[in-house]
Parts: structure tokens; C-alpha cells; sequence
């Protein structure tokens, strides 16, 4: 039987994440007292079950102490279940940022700053999501490349090796992403923006695309690039990283990180073996 525990910080898409492995055929309860997860597992796994795939959603609504949570966890193991853990994550700025647009608040700040419930979640879970399988921050994910990252977690590659490798594109004039693992600056690359025909349109669109990738400097790049991460991503994966961004960064991250990072993604994804996700940041900005 297949086992997935969804967990991580309130506002990341845990429901939404769940939603969407319950679309891949699992069954999914989500905040099922922890005391009963140990009886409801001997149910799915009794003799003459037809549930082959179970997920579960976990989070600090249903304990105040999440200890137990961790303890049940290796009881589980200890009996011969076998189960991969899927921590959701987005940054402080982000969760505030929906709780503000949803008017909800925070389980563990219900009558206090949305700060500090955030913070004090962040200190419960951090045993949890170091024992994490799989860590998705959604912060710049849009749902449909949520989707897209858990089909290749649980459904399309079985010997996927938990990482989930994301290439951004951003604007140095908006500032460096805070989750980059690794940053290249392409400003050296002549700049679309100062030709007319082009100023208008993005790293999305051939013409640019075309004209970015069309000088002998970016093919080299683009090689010694795409060289440089495949010899550190098995690296990685040795080290259990479960999650690499690679932030890509123009002056605005219109034209050329968008090209760039585009053709990384290409190049990457023909490598197989780990989740790829492909995500612009600043594209939309110069709309």
C-alpha cells in the first residue's frame, strides 16, 4: 500500500495538494485525529481491502503538541509501513499575504499577529519537514505546476529520487529571490528590450527567444550551464536535498532570463530522473 503524509505550514496548499493526490486515486483524509491514524491504517491494510493508495493530512489543528505526531510516525514504521512524507511550504511573506486576502486566521495566533502563529508553527514543524521526503514551496507556484510536481512525485516515475529541481526567472531590479540555491546572472547577454519590435514582448515569445539564444556567448553558456548542474544535481541528491532553485536574473526579467531559463528547462527535463518545474517571476511585471 502506498502511504503519503501531507503536511507542513497552514496556508501552503495542503488542501489543495491533498485535492489533487485524491484526483491520482488516493484515498485522502485529511486532519484524522492522530490517535485513530494507527487503527485507521490497520482498516485500509486489513485482508480483502481494494484501497491500495492512501494519503493523509496532518497539521498542528490536530495536536498542540506535534511530539505525538513524530512518535506516531515511527510506530507506523516500526509496524511495516511504509510511507513518504510531503511537507507544503511558501515563505512568511506569502502565508501573510494570503491570510490577509483570505481574512482567516492563523490556528495558532487566533487572536494575535499572523507573524507570530507563523512563527511559532515554523518551530513545531521543523523536525517534520527535516524528515520530509519531498518539500514543495508553493510561494511562486502556480496550481497547475503544483499539479504538474506531484504527478511526477507519485505517479509517473516511481524511482523519482525526491528531488524537485526549479528554474526562475527574475529581475535584479525586483530583487533576488530568497529561496535561490544557485544565481546567474545573464545581463551579459545583449539586451532584446533596446530593439523596437522586441521591447514589448518577453523570453516566451520566439522572436526573442530566438535572438537571445542566437549568439556564439549563449550557446556556450548554455553549455558549461547545463554542464555545471548535471554534475551537481546526483551531488545533491547524495546530500538528501529535496528541493534546488536555480534563479536566473536579467535587469527585469522580461527577455533574457526568461529565454534562458526556458532553455534550462528544456535541457534539464531531458535528463529524467528528478521533478523539473519551470517558473517566471517577474514576467507578468512588465505587462
Amino acid at each position: 500500500m502506498e502511504i503519503v503524509i501531507v503536511t507542513g505550514m497552514s496556508g501552503s496548499g495542503k488542501m489543495t495538494a491533498i485535492k489533487m493526490l485524491e484526483d491520482q486515486g488516493y484515498y485522502c483524509v485529511d486532519n484524522l485525529p492522530v490517535r485513530l491514524i494507527d487503527k485507521f491504517m490497520e482498516l485500509m491494510a486489513a485482508p480483502g481491502s481494494e484501497i491500495t493508495k492512501v494519503c493523509l493530512g496532518i497539521d498542528v489543528r490536530g495536536e498542540r503538541s506535534f511530539d505525538y505526531v513524530l512518535s506516531m510516525l515511527r510506530t507506523l514504521k516500526e509496524k511495516g509501513y511504509e510511507y513518504k512524507i510531503l511537507f507544503m511550504d511558501a515563505s512568511d511573506e506569502v502565508l501573510i499575504k494570503r491570510y490577509k486576502e483570505s481574512r482567516r486566521a492563523h490556528p495558532l495566533a487566533p487572536d494575535g499577529r499572523v507573524e507570530d502563529g507563523i512563527e511559532r508553527e515554523r518551530r513545531i514543524l521543523r523536525d517534520i519537514k527535516e524528515q520530509a521526503d519531498y518539500v514543495i514551496d508553493t510561494s511562486n507556484l502556480l496550481t497547475r505546476d503544483l499539479k504538474q510536481q506531484l504527478i511526477e512525485m507519485f505517479q509517473k516515475d516511481k524511482d523519482y529520487n525526491s528531488l524537485m529541481v526549479t528554474v526562475m526567472s527574475f529581475g535584479f531590479k525586483y530583487g533576488i529571490p530568497s529561496d535561490a540555491d544557485l544565481v546567474f546572472d545573464v545581463r551579459f547577454l545583449p539586451n532584446p528590450y533596446y530593439i523596437d519590435s522586441m521591447k514589448h514582448l518577453t523570453g516566451n515569445d520566439k522572436p526573442v527567444h530566438d535572438y537571445v539564444l542566437g549568439f556564439p556567448q549563449t550557446q556556450e553558456f548554455m553549455k558549461k550551464l547545463d554542464d555545471m548542474i548535471s554534475y551537481l544535481i546526483p551531488y545533491y541528491v547524495k546530500e538528501g536535498k529535496n528541493q534546488l532553485v536555480i534563479a536566473i536574473g536579467c535587469t527585469g526579467g522580461q527577455h533574457r532570463s526568461v529565454a534562458i531559463a526556458g532553455e534550462l528547462y528544456a535541457a534539464l527535463r531531458g535528463h529524467g530522473g528528478y521533478g523539473i518545474n519551470l517558473v517566471h517571476r517577474d514576467v507578468r511585471r512588465a505587462r
